[in-house]
């Protein structure tokens, strides 16, 4: 492998070329514990440098800070550095899958930044697909700030969900391993799943489709309590089933 190579995150492009898209908005982020840039410094730190308020906060499977078990309910919570709300998205009987109409009051935006493993069945991609939905109804812009793939952007593998037999673990038409970043499945969900609605993609810098992590220069930050290193992503497109 070539030597560690600078990675400009879709946050850091956010917050200063695009940042019109949010200074002076109130935006729901759409986020966990890897939600975070080089230097470890949070997306919502981010959006607020950039002119941003984080008016409430949506947690996927494991919580807002990752250290939720596999399939164990997500509670709803209070922020204590903001005071925002912490909405759950997973419920461990499927509940709360879907931003509710409720949690969206008052939101000019969601932003979506969360590291994807790069497996079709790994839940945070379904979370991304459902908030897109719940902000075309609402109308709302989502906005998805775009990260590496870490088993890289090449070499997709396995099957297709059938039509009908979509889920949570697979709820759009891509292959196990789907060699896309979060972005370009954005735009993938927006075009198969036709939800309508504005969705924005914050673009990486500097990446390109045959890195691994370990060339992006990048700190691996577990995305899940057992995902804990790049072999674990390579073997899990496989080893899930």
């Amino acid at each position: 492998m070539r030597g560690p190579m600078a990675i400009q995150l879709g946050s850091a492009r956010l917050a200063a070329e695009e940042r019109h898209l949010v200074a002076g908005r109130r935006v729901g982020l759409i986020t966990n514990h890897t939600g975070v840039d080089a230097n470890l410094r949070p997306t919502a730190d981010i959006l607020a440098a950039a002119g941003a308020t984080v008016a409430a906060f949506f947690a996927p499977e494991h919580g807002l800070r990752g250290a939720v078990a596999a399939g164990d309910d997500v509670a709803a919570a209070t922020d204590p550095r903001t005071g925002a709300p912490i909405h759950s998205l997973y419920g461990a009987h499927g509940e709360r899958t879907k931003p509710a109409p409720a949690m969206l009051r008052g939101l000019d935006a969601l932003v979506y930044d969360i590291q994807d493993i790069g497996s079709r069945f790994y839940t945070i991609i379904s979370t991304m697909a459902l908030c897109m939905q719940a902000a075309g109804e609402a109308g709302l812009p989502l906005i998805v700030c775009d990260r590496p793939n870490p088993i890289t952007g090449l070499l997709p593998e396995g099957n297709l969900v059938a039509p009908g037999f979509e889920s949570f673990v697979g709820i759009a038409a891509c292959p196990m391993r789907h060699g896309m970043t979060v972005g370009e499945l954005a735009l993938l969900f927006h075009r198969e799943l036709g939800w309508g609605g504005e969705v924005h993609v914050a673009r990486m810098e500097g990446w390109r489709r045959g890195m691994w992590w370990e060339e992006t220069g990048l700190p691996w930050v577990m995305p899940s309590p057992n995902a804990t290193g790049i072999d674990m992503a390579l073997l899990y497109p496989g080893t899930c089933l």
